[in-house]
């Protein structure tokens, strides 16, 4: 990966400021082909990222008890109804 990503919460909220920045219309095209390949770099670090994260919690899930969602969360009736599909 490109050694200007720092971590997850810094691409994203240069990602975030680039799609911002590419809304306003203001830019010429060839910065704008920049700064959508920057944002590949960004969306691609941040997708394996999540990915990568999402693989350490199956991990764990699988080494310990899995337990249901607190319902605090207001996960519960999400469950039940995916279970009755």
């Amino acid at each position: 990966m490109d050694a200007t990503i720092k971590d997850f919460e810094s691409a994203l909220a240069e990602l975030d400021a680039i799609v911002r920045k590419m809304e306003e219309g203001d830019l010429t095209l060839e910065k704008s082909m920049e700064l959508y390949e920057r944002g590949l770099q960004l969306s691609r670090f941040c997708h394996s990222t999540l990915e990568s994260a999402e693989r350490r919690v199956e991990l764990l899930n699988e080494r310990g008890e899995i337990r249901p969602a607190p319902a605090s969360l207001g996960l519960a009736g999400d469950d039940e109804e995916e279970r009755r599909r």
